[in-house]
């Protein structure tokens, strides 16, 4: 079975045995990604599909809140609260859509 998978170009990676958490991490990670992703647009070949995953990827890391780590992303913390209420009525926020409105990103707006 490798060899198939060397012959087409796919690299296999063991799962350590000391991480028996491993596949139950990237088996949430695949099922977000289906659901947020794969279900919401139509893939057109083999490019589409690694540029829709890399977006998605950056979308995952540094901007989609987690609820496992205070709504905060992995490669971002998550922001100082605000304590002025009149900050919070004037509050702006921005969105920027990615892969033409697919996944949305929202900032505080300068």
């Amino acid at each position: 079975m490798e060899e198939v998978l060397t012959d087409a170009g796919i690299h296999t990676v063991l799962t350590g045995v000391c991480i028996p958490r491993m596949n139950a991490i990237m088996e949430r990670w695949v099922q977000s990604c289906r659901r947020e992703l794969l279900d919401r647009c139509l893939v057109w070949n083999e490019r589409h599909l690694r540029r829709a995953l890399h977006e998605y990827e950056e979308f995952y890391n540094e901007h989609r809140a987690h609820q496992g780590l205070a709504q905060a992303a992995p490669l971002r913390p998550a922001p100082d609260p605000i304590t002025d209420l009149g900050a919070i009525v004037n509050l702006s926020v921005r969105r920027r859509d990615r892969l033409g409105g697919v996944l949305h990103e929202y900032s505080h707006a300068a």
